[in-house]
């Protein structure tokens, strides 16, 4: 329930005067900023940026940095559409049909669709946090590691949708990628197919990997075209076109829901968030998708799914730094250090005697994404120029960027010889009709599930079944995904029979 007294309080604490506010419009550009730039974390800009605010007051640091994360979340959308480089591991699904869009000349629409469903799904994401902060507090106390073995396989189950043409293909380029995820030093301290490099230690580097696999292979596969988009009348960044992508976004109101609530869900689980959360939502789009053939080849609903979920994890990922303290990610890290310095200390004490200043975070978080709405218009008319420049200027600067953001992420040379290693693999992999985005799936996955499911084993004493029945949670989520998985196909081809016999 909310406490109408300290709403109004918070009311007051954020528009009595405009300082709270001076910060959030240059947070939300360096989100943008960072977020589409290859290899560049919304985590990162966090940290990079932390020092500034030390000389605010509390909330007025909190708006920056959670400025900085709106923005981010959708910086790496853009860069999905347009590139085909997702900004990050929660704009994976973005790509998935918001870059198709884009080679088709329809970069506008699915500018439009991204900037708006990730409004709207962050949005939702804070309303709900507003509205169910005590209980989803008490939800996420609950979870354990076999409610995120169950998580975690629902996003996994993504990877057998990847490639319609050819099943065993998708199921391949999947298991592929979980092999790679072994690759290191193992949860139970162990080494694995390392051949004595020392690089090897903690695994393949996933965020450069990704940058190689989907950036430069797609880079290197372009090459002899001049232009992202073949057709000249089509590169025009016309802000009519976008708008009407955003009004386009509406016509798929339960894609839009469903993303929303998936995201707020799963991105309150701590060490999960919006990497499983739009790969989970892209996957029942598709699932529940009247036309499933168009999903990979430039379907909105695609677009719609992936950036509404990604944005909503964001208020979910919030949950657990208010309510319980706990950073459900490294950019709730950060967070956390910037309550520390302020000498606040997240959970259900923070919340019972500093409602109003809980409150006036959420607030100031649903006044950011209206900002966002404004500023992302704005910006989305500078960085989709990048379709109108030659791929001669394009391809070299941008896999300059990749080698770059591949050695910022691990502070080695390892990370732009896994860049130029994956653009290797991904181009062979495109070539004979791989589907390089299930490998990146399971390599993003594999070591996450490892680690659930040898905690699992470790806390039912090597009895997973019979915890299982004893975890209501993990099995009513058990339940509701095989009912998803298994029940839709179904309902879908008993309804579209119905159809056919009406018709006949």
């Amino acid at each position: 329930m909310i406490d109408h007294f300290a709403l109004s309080q918070a009311f007051g604490l954020l528009f009595t005067s405009i300082e709270p506010w001076l910060w959030v419009i240059p947070g939300l550009l360096i989100g943008l900023i960072f977020g589409s730039i290859p290899g560049l974390q919304i985590s990162m800009a966090m940290a990079v940026f932390l020092p500034v605010t030390f000389g605010m007051d509390f909330l007025q640091a909190m708006l920056f940095l959670t400025a900085i994360f709106t923005g981010g979340a959708y910086g790496g959308g853009v860069t999905a559409i347009l590139m085909n480089i997702p900004g990050s591991s929660s704009s994976i699904a973005t790509a998935f049909d918001g870059y198709p869009m884009a080679r088709q000349g329809k970069h506008n629409e699915a500018l439009g669709l991204g900037l708006a469903a990730s409004v709207i799904g962050a949005f939702v994401g804070y309303i709900l946090l507003l509205l169910l902060i005590n209980p989803l507090a008490t939800l996420v106390l609950k979870i354990g590691p076999m409610e995120m073995v169950v998580v975690v396989l629902w996003g996994l189950t993504l990877i057998a949708t990847l490639n319609d043409g050819s099943l065993s293909k998708g199921l391949l380029a999947g298991f592929f990628g979980l092999m790679l995820s072994q690759i290191g030093m193992s949860t139970t301290g162990v080494m694995r197919t390392t051949v004595g490099n020392p690089h090897l230690l903690d695994g393949i580097p996933v965020v450069p990997a990704m940058i190689g696999i989907f950036a430069a292979s797609e880079l290197l596969r372009l090459r002899g075209n001049s232009y992202l988009v073949q057709d000249e009348a089509q590169r025009d960044i016309s802000f009519g076109r976008i708008l009407r992508g955003v009004g386009e976004t509406f016509r798929y109101p339960g894609v839009l829901i469903r993303g929303s609530l998936i995201g707020a869900v799963i991105g309150a689980i701590p060490g999960v968030g919006s990497s499983v959360a739009n790969l989970v939502s892209y996957g029942e789009a598709k699932r529940t998708s009247r036309t499933p053939e168009t999903f990979g080849k430039g379907a909105p609903e695609g677009v719609i799914a992936a950036e509404s979920a990604n944005s909503s994890s964001e208020g979910g990922s919030m949950t657990a730094l208010l309510a319980l303290g706990i950073p459900g990610g490294a950019a709730t890290a950060v967070l956390l250090a910037a309550f520390s310095f302020h000498n606040i200390i997240g959970g259900p004490s923070f919340i019972r005697n500093q409602t109003d200043v809980v409150y006036s975070i959420i607030l100031g978080n649903l006044g950011q994404v209206v900002l966002l709405a404004v500023i992302g218009l704005m910006m989305l008319r500078v960085l989709g120029m990048v379709v109108r420049v030659p791929l001669a200027y394009l391809v070299p600067s941008v896999l300059a960027m990749c080698a770059w953001g591949g050695y910022g992420i691990t502070g080695t040379i390892a990370g732009p010889l896994t860049v130029a290693a994956f653009a290797a693999l991904g181009w062979l992999m495109r070539r004979n009709d791989y589907p390089v985005a299930a490998t990146v799936i399971g390599l993003l996955l594999g070591r996450m599930m490892e680690g659930e499911l040898v905690r699992t084993l470790q806390i039912s004493n090597g009895q997973p079944l019979n915890y299982l029945l004893e975890r209501p949670m993990a099995l009513g989520l058990f339940v509701f995904m095989v009912i998803v998985l298994v029940g839709a196909p179904l309902l879908k081809t008993l309804r579209q029979r119905k159809v056919q016999q009406v018709e006949n």
